[in-house]
């Protein structure tokens, strides 16, 4: 595969946010999350009910085996019901470790997943990330993230359960369902889009769930940049379509995203009982958080997202 072809470098061009919170910037968009964004989000958990945005996490998870080293979540006991002093009708305690892939299940990319050409996010070389972890950009730059989440529901909008086929999501979509919601998208709003996906991962097709996604089409990251969208989240394994749109270019919404706007990524995400409620009531903005588990120098960040409309 090669790299960008010319249309989608002068794409990445007009879409670059290098530079634009500092040559030393390492949260990109995120930066965008200012105070009255956060406050948008608060003032949209209008009836106090939370949603968890997270799948699982255990051994039944989305991953196959197929990518190295993402295993799904595996719970191993250190002790069971110990009894400290030796006497069982005292103290006793359990105590147990996790081990995963950082990206296995529900997470977000950190700016330092995905880069082209040699470099990362913001002019960082590709050689920033090391057997160490990234030593710059790492998924501990993302700090709180807090903010107003607006659901945009792709597969209510055409009308279907899920997609049979790796649908590529266009801007008109994105315009159309946002139209539905009676919302406009303010700078520091972070935009969830469903396509309904988890339907594959809920009846156990784990390499359907990963083969072959619908998802967000070269077509939308100039939309993401106009309306100044404060990160993305979507219910599949890959975020864009997959297979790619055009089969000799290999993820390009990651590297212009990632590399070029900064853009955090979240995939895996469940998304389906926000949305029915959504679709009951018809209220699609919410109060969003969703920290990423500060790893140091971590591509990747496990999260478990949670939604209060």
């Amino acid at each position: 595969m090669a790299g960008l072809p010319d249309d989608l470098v002068a794409l990445a061009s007009r879409v670059s946010n290098r530079g634009r919170w500092g040559d030393d910037d390492q949260r990109g968009t995120l930066n965008l999350i200012d105070a009255a964004a956060v406050q948008r989000g608060v003032a949209a958990a209008r009836q106090g009910r939370p949603f968890s945005l997270a799948v699982p996490f255990d051994a039944e998870g989305p991953q196959t085996g197929a990518i190295p080293g993402r295993e799904n979540p595996a719970l191993v006991m250190n002790m069971v019901a110990l009894a400290i002093t030796g006497d069982p009708a005292g103290f006793t305690t359990s105590d147990d470790k996790m081990s995963m892939g950082v990206q296995a299940a529900t997470h977000w990319d950190a700016l330092s997943h995905v880069g082209y050409g040699g470099e990362l996010y913001n002019g960082n070389p590709s050689s920033v990330v090391t057997e160490a972890g990234a030593q710059r950009l790492g998924i501990e730059n993302f700090g709180p993230v807090v903010s107003r989440g607006i659901l945009l529901d792709i597969a209510r909008l055409k009308g279907v359960d899920h997609f049979e086929d790796g649908y590529p999501i266009t801007a008109q979509d994105l315009d159309e369902a946002l139209d539905r919601t009676g919302l406009s998208v303010e700078p520091g709003d972070i935009v969830v889009v469903r396509t309904g996906h988890m339907h594959f991962l809920r009846i156990g097709e784990r390499d359907r769930y990963r083969m072959i996604c619908p998802g967000l089409s070269t077509g939308t990251i100039e939309w993401m940049h106009r309306h100044d969208v404060g990160a993305v989240a979507t219910d599949t394994f890959v975020l864009e379509c997959f297979p790619p749109e055009d089969p000799a270019v290999m993820l390009p919404v990651h590297m212009i995203q990632l590399r070029d706007m900064g853009l955090a990524q979240g995939q895996i995400w469940f998304l389906d009982d926000l949305a029915a409620d959504c679709d009951a009531d018809g209220q699609y903005d919410f109060l969003l958080t969703a920290s990423p588990v500060p790893l140091t120098g971590s591509t990747g960040g496990i999260v478990v997202p949670t939604a209060v409309k």
